[in-house]
């Protein structure tokens, strides 16, 4: 699908027979991330995730590449046992800094570029979760768990020290008590400032002061939410503070503190109240850049760059007009435009931003990037797409791409992938709607392939044009179905006014799409057996199976509900990030009950009739486990055909190489077992 990509000889993989994709070759794939460049641009670094089966986990190690040098391997960087990622050069460039686990303990470590030994170089008493480095080379921003009381990293040990005989019952006077998939234990993660050079550190300043609250945000963030100053002087980030509202804020503030820890840290966004986030200063250091949502309470609106003049602090934003959301955002080395990635038209391109004028250019065309490391000229970019899993490429300033990784040549020899294909239709209100559609490979001239049609959480997301490891369409298609997936209204990536449009219309106008995309994939592809078809989701996908069997009974032989929404109202009360459902339905439940009773499937179970497989993760406090349990109670009460599948160690995603291998086998064999071949 990356049609622009330049392919080095030298990566391409030797003939080998011809076969389809499958779950074994999905769970088995090395997977690139955290990709760093040096600052001159020669050498670049990269975490990579090698499955161990055997011990149902993925471990991590380094590895360094060679940019000046054509045609240069990859070289396994500083081989340990424990798991070593998130690299990052000095600013000389000759020296790589890292987070491992080697010593019994999450630390910073380094090591020569060149080789040698590496040494420890954070010593403290509790876990870092991560870290940045200063670009004047001397000092760490590291974050770690700590109790919100304690001013140094020793008492957070102390506090985290399991005390005796005072019983097991966990206490809460305020939200969240738990939160993605895991209880709150009274601990938050706090930014701190590390000196570096000589020994390794075992103490650290505290930069967050006494603001309360998690840096990085939770679930998900990480160190984009963070940025240095130049000089090495001050440090910016994200953080929402932390009270009774926080459950159902989502207003997150960019701050700015001394890396010294010599003054409380000062808001610089505290008249927005709705997101502000992906903090980055420019090269001179006179002006930050983050990206802003406008209104509060909604974490799917648009995220608009922003700029601050930082000595006057005149604030302006700079693409108020682009009607794309940001992911990520970074300087180039220039300082005369910004990257970023958005979702656009089903893929995550990466852009230039004129820092002046606003300017939006694309610089790929197709695919998905995941990250942007920038180099004196151009970025390095980390890619992927329906048909190739994530790898490395150097782009110039113009957006010419060559290929310098192929990590899964070898693994991927002979793979005949399904040949995915665009399609618009005429959705609801008249309006165009995408999908993607995947042809099994090896169907013969005049043979119909049953169909799985497939719908993406969310539900402000897409499926889009990118590499998946948990709904990963090659893997359906490998097993010889044809696949459909719809960016129905809600999907991100056509416009602010498309994604806002399934707000409190949730079985609206994304279901009638998603009947529509079906009519219009059968008229179109003679190749799919529509009427021989099931249907699959998870999260808000899974709420669409869930709405699905009460509306549209006669729709699907089958139904594969993950994790997906049967009860809106204990779904309410029992989810932990409450401003979704609130935004989502136009308030709380006991304020707004109709709104969440018109779009409840618990309210149509009696017209359910089509056999339904449900699978949940039992550490989900997302969509919490009681949900799918309460789905199946109600088709087996029914008498129909289901079957449910609980994954006791998982959230809510299937995450471990084994459970990801049974989730497979359920799946694919429901379908097998209700789909003509």
């Amino acid at each position: 699908m990356l049609k622009h990509l330049i392919v080095a000889a030298t990566l391409i993989a030797a003939p080998a027979a011809a076969r389809t994709f499958t779950a074994e070759d999905l769970v088995g794939l090395d997977r690139i991330a955290e990709p760093a460049v040096s600052r001159d641009g020669r050498m670049a670094a990269y975490a990579l995730r090698e499955t161990d089966l055997a011990a149902n986990r993925g471990r991590w190690d380094l590895f360094l590449l060679d940019l000046a040098k054509p045609g240069a391997k990859p070289v396994r960087f500083q081989a340990d046992p424990a798991n070593d990622s998130a690299p990052v050069f000095s600013p000389d460039g000759k020296t790589l800094y890292f987070l491992s686990s080697r010593s019994g303990s999450a630390q910073v470590w380094a090591a020569p570029v060149a080789g040698g030994a590496a040494r420890k170089v954070t010593d403290l008493p509790v876990d870092v979760g991560g870290f940045t480095l200063a670009p004047t080379g001397d000092r760490l921003a590291v974050w770690a768990e700590a109790d919100p009381a304690c001013g140094d990293l020793k008492c957070a040990a102390e506090r985290q020290t399991p005390r005796g005989g005072a019983g097991s019952a966990r206490t809460y006077d305020a939200l969240f008590a738990r939160h993605w998939d895991s209880w709150a234990g009274g601990t938050r993660s706090r930014l701190y400032t590390v000196r570096i050079g000589g020994a390794p550190a075992k103490d650290a300043t505290l930069v967050s002061g006494a603001l309360v609250g998690d840096v990085p945000s939770k679930p998900s963030g990480g160190s984009e939410e963070i940025a240095w100053s130049p000089d090495g002087r001050m440090v910016y980030f994200a953080l929402r503070e932390a009270g009774r509202s926080e459950p159902w804020s989502t207003n997150l503030d960019i701050f700015a503190a001394p890396a010294d820890g010599s003054r409380p840290p000062e808001n610089l966004t505290p008249l927005n109240k709705a997101t502000d986030t992906l903090p980055a200063v420019s090269p001179d250091g006179k002006t930050l850049a983050w990206a802003a949502m406008a209104r509060p309470g909604y974490e799917a609106d648009k995220l608009t760059v922003w700029l601050r003049d930082i000595p006057t602090g005149a604030i302006r934003a700079l693409t108020a007009g682009w009607d794309r959301s940001v992911d990520s955002l970074a300087w180039s080395a220039d300082g005369r435009t910004l990257y970023a990635t958005a979702q656009s038209m089903g893929a995550k391109p990466a852009f230039r931003i004129d820092a002046t004028t606003g300017k939006v250019l694309p610089l790929t065309s197709s695919g998905s990037v995941s990250a942007v490391a920038p180099m004196p000229t151009g970025a390095l970019l980390a890619i992927d797409g329906l048909t190739e899993p994530a790898d490395l490429y150097v782009s110039n300033e113009y957006g010419a791409l060559r290929q310098v990784t192929a990590v899964n040549a070898a693994k991927l020899a002979g793979v005949r992938w399904a040949r995915p294909e665009q399609m618009r239709f005429e959705g609801a209100n008249g309006e165009s709607v995408h999908a993607w559609v995947l042809q099994p490979p090896g169907l013969k001239p005049g043979q119909k392939a049953p169909l799985a049609y497939l719908v993406h959480g969310g539900p402000q997301s897409s499926f889009g044009n990118s590499w998946s490891y948990r709904w990963n369409p090659q893997v359906w298609a490998g097993a010889g179905y044809a696949v459909v997936m719809v960016d129905f209204h809600g999907s991100t990536g056509y416009g602010q006014a498309f994604t806002d449009s399934i707000n409190n219309d949730w079985g609206g106008k994304p279901l009638e799409d998603l009947k529509r995309g079906l009519a219009a994939a059968g008229a179109r592809y003679s190749w799919i057996d529509t009427a021989n078809a099931c249907a699959a989701g998870g999260s808000y996908g899974g709420f669409m199976m869930n709405w699905i069997a009460g509306q549209w009974p006669d729709g699907f032989k089958c139904l594969v509900n993950h994790a997906g929404i049967f009860d809106q109202r204990s779904m309410y009360y029992g989810t932990e990030e409450l401003w979704f459902p609130e935004w989502e339905f136009g308030g709380t439940y006991f304020a707004k009950p109709q709104n969440y009773e018109r779009w409840n499937p618990a309210n149509h179970v009696t017209a359910w009739k089509t056999p339904m497989l449900v699978l949940h993760g039992q550490l989900d406090f997302r969509v919490p486990y009681l949900q799918g349990l309460q789905a199946f109670t109600a088709l087996q009460r029914q008498g129909i055909d289901s079957r449910l599948v609980m994954f006791p160690d998982e959230n809510h995603w299937i995450l471990k190489p084994q459970n990801s291998l049974q989730w497979h086998r359920e799946v694919l064999g429901w379908l097998a077992r209700h789909l003509k071949r």
